[in-house]
């Protein structure tokens, strides 16, 4: 019952979203409804990076090439929709100019800095290696896709594999090589959104300057002041979910397949690491004694390393101890050359004596048959 209702919802619910995606673009929205997309565009953005995070590999969230087009789409139609508030009425909602009067802080100069900074680790550092991983993925997926299903046949001819496991790893095959493709091409939506984001944060400026002064009759401070707050308000209320998204479209392309999530894996791999944390932590330790440097933060992360390093291995020995004890045998060991531990090494082939029916009281323990007995005497 659960799964026919989530396929009901999804069936239903799903394509109406992706309608009211496109309808922003037209449609007027006031600003309370623009206030509540934005929080949701937020929250879907968080929740793309955690989904991310949280899979052991790449299949187990393979509607996500088609996720990152919606998720595009719906801060594109965003953008237009702030953009008509912002250029017509001069007011964007409380978000928008919640995010612009915390992060410019009363300067114009510092909010750009911000937004462009944020736009250049998006599109030159993230997408840009997410993009080159996606399409060395897909090539070599492709290219190794033949000799995968040579080996499930192989296994199928062998006896290793049935029949229904077979389909199945010739489907997650398939699907693995479709994933890749389908994100080699996704990567541009990212880098595409970026670019609209610069381009939009631009229009606003100067045609909020352009309305203010000529429209309005505002001084070209007071116009610049108005429009800056709210664009770069709405640049930030909608770089920000682009670059959590652009982050989960690169933890996706680059995680292995693998037994947990990521943050297992990590905790999992740097704890037989410890080593290499005591050598970063007695090199921190070692430069904060070079004159001119300031010493309280590398004698603190140092001497975190070295605890964490030290703790760890202690763990690891513990653990290392535990399971020698439960792999150890129950009983001493023998001698070798014990003459019971000899009998039960040695071979003894099992003895198979056919009577005729004629002989059969010789076994027969009834009539007085102790031919049983005198074999075991034997």
């Amino acid at each position: 019952a659960g799964a026919m209702t989530s396929r009901r919802f999804g069936t239903t619910i799903f394509p109406f979203a992706v309608v009211f995606v496109v309808a922003l673009m037209v449609i007027p929205m006031p600003a309370g409804m623009l206030d509540l997309m934005l929080t949701a565009n937020i929250a879907f953005s968080v929740l793309l990076l955690l989904a991310a995070i949280g899979v052991n590999k790449a299949l187990d969230l393979s509607a996500f090439p088609s996720l990152l087009l919606i998720a595009t789409l719906f801060r594109l139609g965003l953008n237009v929709a702030s953009t008509r508030l912002i250029l017509g009425k001069g007011d964007a909602g409380s978000v928008i100019e919640s995010f612009g009067g915390f992060v410019i802080q009363g300067s114009l100069v510092v909010g750009l800095v911000v937004f462009f900074i944020l736009v250049v680790i998006q599109f030159v550092v993230i997408t840009n290696g997410a993009n080159r991983v996606s399409e060395v993925a897909a090539r070599f997926t492709l290219d190794a896709l033949p000799g995968k299903q040579m080996a499930i046949d192989a296994d199928l001819n062998a006896g290793v594999i049935d029949d229904e496991e077979a389909r199945r790893r010739r489907k997650e095959t398939g699907a693995e090589a479709d994933f890749y493709g389908a994100m080699d091409g996704a990567g541009k939506f990212v880098k595409g959104d970026a670019i609209a984001g610069v381009i939009i944060t631009l229009i606003n400026l100067i045609g909020g300057f352009v309305i203010g002064v000529v429209q309005l009759k505002l001084s070209p401070g007071e116009a610049a002041n108005t429009y800056s707050l709210l664009t770069i308000g709405d640049g930030l209320v909608t770089q920000i979910p682009a670059l959590l998204v652009s982050i989960s479209s690169g933890l996706i392309v680059t995680r292995a397949a693998g037994d947990d999530d990521l943050g297992s894996s990590v905790i999992d791999q740097f704890r037989r690491q410890h080593r290499s944390m005591q050598t970063a932590g007695i090199s921190l330790l070692g430069l904060a004694l070079v004159p001119g440097l300031p010493r309280l933060p590398f004698l603190l992360v140092g001497l975190v390393l070295l605890v964490g390093s030290r703790r760890i291995a202690a763990t690891m020995q513990a653990e290392a101890a535990a399971a020698a004890v439960a792999e150890a045998p129950a009983e001493a060991p023998v001698s070798p050359d014990d003459p019971e531990e000899l009998a039960r090494s040695m071979r003894v082939e099992p003895i198979s004596l056919e009577l005729a029916i004629d002989l059969v009281d010789l076994v027969d323990t009834g009539s007085g048959g102790d031919l049983l007995d005198r074999v075991r005497a034997l």
